[in-house]
């Protein structure tokens, strides 16, 4: 079974859903936290993010990357 892939951002970003929307198209599981609405998962974010806070933060196999170009 494939680890699912961790995003944090907000509904409103177009880059969130199209990350959230590639994954899932490839048969990834996807755990997504909306840091507008969810103190923790902001709370979380800060942390692995550094304290910036551009969305999508994407955690895949243990490895942090900010933003989505697609692939």
């Amino acid at each position: 079974m494939v680890d699912p892939v961790q995003i944090f951002g907000k509904d409103s970003c177009g880059f969130t859903t199209a990350a959230r929307r590639d994954y899932e198209s490839r048969g990834v599981p996807v755990e997504y936290f909306n840091v507008k609405k969810d103190p923790d998962a902001m709370r979380r974010f800060l942390e692995l993010s550094g304290g910036e806070r551009r969305v999508p933060l994407i955690v895949e196999r243990g490895r942090v990357s900010t933003g989505f170009g697609g692939t």
